[in-house]
């Protein structure tokens, strides 16, 4: 948040040696198959975290883009043009993505591009696509940053980040006196993905009465996790809530508590736990994870038609069982769910017509469910939903509550190694 974001990973060896391979690739193109199209080919840009801190993601992203090439080319491709996918790598780098956004539209000659991963590459990268008035679907792109612009090309099509946290705020707020925590811990790192998320949901927490007994916030570029988690630890507060775009932070915070054999009887994270196998391994295996929370859009369980299809054709490409995907990967394939929608709808290649239908107030169906934009870009009717890892390495939908498909929330979390 990758929201936004950051999510939810396991990989065959395979798949593994694979995106290694890829990830030392400064650029790549991808060509789907066409069993209908017969119009000459266009080519969609794109620039991904291959290297760099933001590596999993972007690797992550790359898949689903990939996929969404090929399923829209088997399908007759864009109004019968086969879809081109070029991949530039950005190396997790903010000047790098603006040189990249450039190329892919002023040299290139994209006729489309789909957005980076993360809150820090989306801004530089949107603004460089609204000069050339191009329009700029992406799913990982959902802080304050971003929608500070005020960009008419943006459209994210996943939650508004700072809202993310929100239903687990509103849950803890609405526990029995006796139950709910008096005392909350909030570390953070300067990410935009991760601090408006942890402090909204603070707000709500310290107005329910909960007491910050720490807040912090440490520089990403080398972040005290494990100095900040031995001092939460010492407090020994109900509950911490950490601010972390990736597995690591969680990692570290986590195991530090571990040493510390300090256990918050409720914790929750911005993201990393929503990583998979991934984070399960970081943290010692699925007995350490039991009752951890974090929010998200999409989940492989996810009842939704578009998702169904996605599972399937995400399986038969890369392998795996439903709950290896990442959550990455269904946002960006959403990405070109939005494009698709808009260019079937007006007939047309043209960004400004794309543009000019997304901000009709129309609903778009995607893989993560509808997406309808405002004037910034914000999809105001885009699910929020909390997961839990519970007994038996199982993910889960927990809340809202009330929402289909969510299941009784684990609360306290067990000791360390006894989930």
């Amino acid at each position: 948040m990758r929201p936004h974001g950051t999510r939810f990973l396991a990989l065959t060896a395979v798949a593994a040696a694979a995106a290694m391979v890829l990830a030392a690739c400064s650029s790549s193109t991808t060509t789907g198959t066409s069993s209908g199209a017969s119009k000459s080919p266009i080519v969609i840009g794109t620039s991904l975290s291959l290297t760099g801190d933001f590596s999993v993601d972007g690797q992550a992203f790359q898949r689903g883009y990939n996929l969404w090439v090929e399923e829209t080319n088997k399908a007759g491709g864009l109004l019968g043009h086969p879809v081109q996918l070029k991949v530039l790598n950005d190396n997790s780098d903010p000047g790098t993505v603006t040189t990249n956004y450039t190329q892919l539209i002023s040299q290139d000659h994209a006729a489309f591009v789909f957005g980076p991963f993360s809150t820090l590459l989306t801004a530089p990268a949107a603004q460089v696509a609204a000069r050339y008035h191009y329009a700029f679907p992406e799913g990982a792109g959902g802080g304050p940053l971003v929608f500070s612009l005020k960009l008419p090309n943006l459209f994210a099509v996943s939650p508004v980040v700072a809202d993310q946290l929100i239903p687990f705020a509103d849950w803890v707020a609405s526990l029995p006196a006796n139950e709910r925590p008096k005392t909350a811990a909030y570390p953070m790192v300067t990410d935009p993905f991760a601090v408006p998320m942890v402090q909204n949901a603070q707000a709500i927490l310290q107005k329910a009465g909960v007491k910050t007994v720490y807040s912090k916030i440490f520089p990403a570029e080398n972040p005290a996790y494990k100095a900040g988690a031995d001092a939460i630890a010492a407090l020994k507060p109900d509950m911490v809530v950490i601010g972390s775009p990736d597995v690591p932070g969680v990692q570290s915070v986590m195991q530090a508590f571990m040493q510390q054999h300090y256990n918050p009887k409720i914790l929750a994270a911005s993201a990393g736990p929503d990583q998979g196998s991934a984070f399960l391994s970081a943290i010692g295996g699925p007995t350490n994870a039991t009752g951890t929370m974090v929010p998200n859009g999409w989940y492989p369980g996810f009842n939704n038609p578009l998702s169904h299809a996605f599972v399937n054709a995400y399986i038969a490409k890369y392998g795996g069982a439903p709950a290896d995907i990442n959550a990455d990967a269904a946002e960006a394939y959403s990405v070109g769910d939005t494009l698709a929608a808009a260019v079937n709808a007006t007939h047309s290649l043209s960004n400004t017509k794309v543009i000019s239908y997304l901000h009709s107030g129309v609903t778009v169906q995607t893989v993560q469910g509808p997406a309808k934009f405002n004037a910034i870009g914000q999809n105001v009717v885009a699910s929020h939903f909390i997961f839990q890892w519970q007994t038996g390495a199982k993910f889960v939908q927990v809340l809202p509550t009330t929402a289909q498909g969510s299941v009784a929330i684990v609360n306290p979390t067990p000791a360390w190694g006894q989930g």
